[in-house]
This record gives C-alpha cells, structure tokens and sequence, in this order.
C-alpha cells in the first residue's frame, strides 16, 4: 500500500506512515489526502483522470455543496421547504435566519426592518478562520461598507448575512461553540459515523452584547486563530475544553435530560444537513469525508449550525489537542480502509471514536424486515388453520 498527501501535518504523517506503507508523488497511491482543490482537480473532465478500484480520496467532488456558507444555506432551506410541503415531519430549523449578499439584499432589508433591534452577523461565504466577519445592528453600516464593492464583487466573493445568536449559552461568562468531527463514507446510500472526541472553542474575554463590544472580536468569535491573538489566550489549554467536559457541564447546571435532549438535537442536525445536500453531492465510490462541523448553542440548549468544514484544522494548539487529533486521523483511516470501494449497503460498524450515526441502508432494511413479519406470523396462522381444518372430523 502507498500514500501520498500534500499536507506535512503531524498527524497525517504520522497516522499515514504506520498505516498505509510508503510515501509516494507519482499516481501509484492507494490513499491520496489532499487539499480539496488538488482532490477536485482529479475529477476535472478535462484531465481525464480514471481512479482504480483500490484508490481512495478524502474528499467528494463538489463538497462545496455542504461546505461553502452559502451553498449550505441554499441547500438547507431548500430541503426544508419541501420537508415542511411534503408534511413528511415536523421541521427541525437549525439554521439562523441568514441571507446571501448581494444577491437577497432587498429581502435582508425587509427582514432587518421587521426586527429592528436584531445584530446581525456579515461573514464572507468562502473564507475561514474568522476573516472578514463583522456585525451589524443598522443599516447605514452595511450601506457605507457595500459602497462601490457589490458591482465589483464576483459569485466566488459573495457574503451571507445571519440573524446573530445574541444569547449564546455562557460557561463562566463566556462565548462558545462546538466543534464535531463528522465522517461519511457515502452519501447514497447515507452512511455516517460521529466521533465521541471533540471540542469547545472559548472567547478570551466574557460575553458583552453592548454595542461597546460589537467590534471585538475576543468576545463574539471562538475562532482560535482570532482568539490566540488576545492579551488573555491561554497557551496551557488553547481555550478549549473537552466535548466530555461541556455535557458534564451541562448536565450539572440543567440536568441531564436537558444534557440528553441537546446532544440528540445536534445529532439530528448532522444528520439533517447531510440529507440536505444528500442529491446533490457527486456520490463516488473512491471518497470518503471527514467534516469538521461548528455548532453554537443558545440559552434555551438549541444548537445551531454555524458552518462546516471540508478541511477542519489538523495543527496542535496544545498537548491534548495533538493526542486528540493523532487518534481522529487513526480512527478514520480504520474506517475508510475497512470499508474501501466495496458495496456499501452492508452493515456499519463503527472503530476506534468513531460511532455509527446514520445507516440509511442499514435502517431500510430493519424497516423492510419489519413489514415483513407481520405477513409472516399471517401465512403461518393461515397455514396452521389449513392443517387444523384438515385434521378435524
């Protein structure tokens, strides 16, 4: 077996060396971990690339789908307009109120002018690591700061506009979210698993809506890379805290059935926005996906979808993160390599931190096979009557 990867991160490296052989450039590879642009590049028609059975690679071709703000806003609301139309099941909104620029300006700016009061958050729909975010609570600002700048502005560069979640849930004051590690080895049928490891990504300062504090960035981003350039960043603990630590925490101050509801809440929003994208994502047998997914949580223990990542960051901060992230990449290559290019309707298993989430095949064909007895027990009853009638005299 051999690998290859345009990445010298220590835990792909690492993971990568032990488990899949030596190392290679040429084409000759079994595992190919790439940037999503160099993965994309292997499905672009015009190279004519054809993968050999036995070659996987860690992203699906256009997981833009999913990954880009405000394809994944397009993508969500759609589904559930047609989840709400079909009655199919009531509607699990876990998306904020959220609009792309310049495209639904006037429909923003009926919505801004229906809560007046609201903040507002900007973020560009192609960037990461809290660049170009800012928010808005009038607006002249957005106004003054569009000037001269929609006309110029292409598809690639659009942003969206969300209603800011202004009462977060707090531990020790403070502003959080969650980041979920999310691996699908097929979207058709949908096979997900979820590690049991992740993280809360803290601010450095204590949570302030005052409009004093609307352009600091150390009290509403959790964005590590915004937040480890605080005078207050931690280097001991990185500002983060174990996904273990915030349900204990949770479970203390609301209970643990509250703990329980919100937990079962953010796994049904994994699984939502993946069927969200579910028909649009280009399904081939050779990829798998590892997603980083960020949830923030309110007062009320409602989890919300920020974003999700098609390349969650794989650099250490601190010790713990380095274990943390060493046993992500080990557990998925025992899934992946377990389940290969093989037919994927047979049964999931999950490995290492990784736990079966959703097993659509799995779940079609416990209902199929529940339909079915009770149309057993009836031909054998009628079998048993046929006998009974027969030996009576």
């Amino acid at each position: 077996m051999k690998w290859k990867s345009d990445s010298e991160v220590q835990a792909i490296v690492q993971n990568f060396s032990r488990r899949c052989g030596a190392r290679t450039e040429g084409d000759d590879w079994n595992v190919f971990w790439g940037h999503p642009w160099n993965v994309q590049r292997l499905f672009h028609p015009d190279l004519g690339t054809r993968l050999r059975d036995d070659q996987l690679v860690n992203h699906f071709p256009n997981h833009l789908e999913l990954t880009r703000k405000d394809q994944m806003v397009k993508n969500v609301k759609r589904w559930l307009r047609e989840r709400g139309r079909d009655g199919r099941r009531e509607a699990f909104d876990f998306v904020p109120v959220t609009h792309l620029l310049p495209a639904d300006y006037s429909l923003f700016v009926e919505e801004f002018r229906r809560c007046p009061r609201a903040t507002w958050i900007m973020k560009p729909a192609n960037a990461a690591q809290g660049r170009g975010i800012f928010l808005v609570t009038k607006l002249a600002q957005l106004r003054k700061w569009s000037a001269g700048r929609w006309a110029a502005t292409k598809a690639s560069e659009s942003y969206v506009i969300s209603r800011y979640v202004d009462r977060p849930h707090l531990v020790g004051g403070r502003k959080y979210d969650l980041r979920l590690y999310v691996l699908v080895t097929s979207y058709r049928p949908l096979r997900v698993y979820k590690h049991r490891e992740g993280f809360a990504r803290f601010c450095t300062s204590k949570y302030d809506p005052s409009p004093a504090n609307l352009g600091n960035p150390f009290v509403h981003l959790t964005n590590v890379a915004v937040q480890k350039r605080g005078a207050d960043y931690n280097q001991h603990h990185g500002g983060k805290w174990n996904l273990r630590h915030c349900r204990l925490h949770v479970e203390a101050t609301r209970g643990r059935a509250a703990a329980a509801r919100l937990f079962a809440d953010m796994d049904r929003l994994i699984v939502d926005s993946l069927r969200a994208v579910q028909a649009q994502i280009i399904n081939d047998r050779h990829c798998f996906e590892c997603y980083g997914y960020d949830v923030l949580v309110d007062d009320d223990l409602k989890p919300w979808l920020v974003e999700v990542n098609a390349s969650p960051s794989l650099s250490a901060t601190t010790r713990a993160d380095r274990v943390m992230k060493l046993a992500l990449i080990r557990d998925v290559l025992d899934v992946v390599l377990d389940e290969g290019t093989a037919a994927r309707d047979r049964p999931m298993r999950g490995a290492g931190g990784f736990e079966v989430l959703h097993d659509e095949a799995g779940e079609r064909s416990a209902a199929a096979a529940a339909a079915a007895r009770p149309r057993e027990r009836g031909r054998e009853e009628g079998a048993r009557e046929h006998v009974s009638l027969r030996l009576r005299p």
